[in-house]
C-alpha cells in the first residue's frame, strides 16, 4: 500500500540517482561549480522533488501534471551527462541513461495509472 511518495519505487530510484549525481560531480572541475554542476544537480533534485510535490497535492490531475514536469528532467540529465562526456569530465553516461530509462518507464506506469483512475 501506498501511503506516501517514499513509498513509490520510481521516488526511490530518483533519490538514488540524485546521489549518483552528486557523488559524479564532485569530481568535476571547480570551474563548473556554477555551471554544468549545479544545473546537473538541480535537474536530477527536480524529479524526486516533483513526484513529492505531486503526491500531495489534492487532486490526480495535478498530481498527473506534476509527474508529466518530472518526466522532462530524465531528458535534460541525459543532454548534461552527454556534455560532461564530450567536455572529458566522466568517461560514459551509460550508467545514468539506463537509470534514467528505468525511471521514465516507471514514471510514465504511475502517470498510465493515475489516467486510469480519472
Amino acid at each position: 500500500m501506498i501511503l506516501s511518495y517514499s513509498d513509490l519505487n520510481v521516488w526511490q530510484n530518483s533519490m538514488n540517482l540524485v546521489e549518483d549525481v552528486y557523488k559524479i560531480t564532485a569530481n568535476f572541475p571547480e570551474e563548473e561549480k556554477y555551471g554544468l554542476i549545479s544545473q546537473i544537480r538541480r535537474c536530477a533534485v527536480s524529479i524526486p522533488s516533483n513526484i513529492a510535490e505531486g503526491f500531495m497535492r489534492k487532486s490526480t490531475k495535478e498530481y498527473i501534471q506534476f509527474l508529466y514536469i518530472s518526466l522532462g528532467s530524465p531528458g535534460e540529465l541525459d543532454t548534461q551527462m552527454e556534455i560532461a562526456v564530450r567536455l572529458n569530465f566522466i568517461e560514459t553516461q551509460k550508467d545514468f541513461n539506463e537509470k534514467s530509462l528505468i525511471i521514465r518507464k516507471q514514471l510514465y506506469g504511475l502517470v498510465k495509472s493515475l489516467k486510469n483512475k480519472l
